[in-house]
């Protein structure tokens, strides 16, 4: 089997810029990270099957050995699938995230921060612990909209009450 340095190389270069991109906080670098991924992966896997060879059916003047591997390419085609559905999902959080907050960065959940913080203390001392969790306590409230509008500094809220 020969060895393809440019395919090498290339899924290499994928690969680096691909796990740079799903570094950073915002989703569409992150879709496009995954892609690169992807397709880095593709190409790992195109190479691992070796010189195009032959069909792959049996013919008996032909030796084994110069025949192509299907399993590859058929892994190949259910890779790009999948990548496809995952592509159509993040696609669909990232305009989701769009609607809701105009903008498409990835937040830092107060859960972890909590979580974080409790880790920093020594573990073996449990007094110094914090056990103040009241803010998780209590039920998720609904977003009311006209409630948003009602708060001072709102533009409809200052429109209303005729300023």
């Amino acid at each position: 089997m020969s060895v393809n340095l440019t395919l090498l190389v290339v899924m290499g270069v994928l690969y680096a810029v691909g796990v740079y991109l799903l570094l950073e906080r915002s989703l569409t670098r992150v879709l496009l990270g995954l892609m690169l991924l992807t397709n880095g992966t593709n190409i790992l896997i195109l190479h691992t099957g070796g010189v195009p060879g032959f069909a792959p059916l049996y013919d008996k003047a032909i030796a084994p050995e110069d025949y192509s591997d299907p399993v590859p390419q058929a892994l190949i085609l259910t890779s790009i699938v999948i990548s496809l559905a995952v592509t159509a999902f993040l696609l669909g959080m990232i305009y989701r995230s769009w609607v809701l907050g105009r903008r498409d960065e990835i937040q830092d959940d107060v859960e972890d921060r909590r979580v974080a913080r409790q880790s920093s203390y020594d573990v073996e001392d449990d007094a110094e612990v914090p056990e103040d969790t009241t803010e998780f306590d209590e039920a998720p409230r609904r977003h009311d909209p006209e409630e948003a509008v009602e708060a001072p500094g709102h533009p409809l809220a200052e429109r209303r009450q005729g300023r």
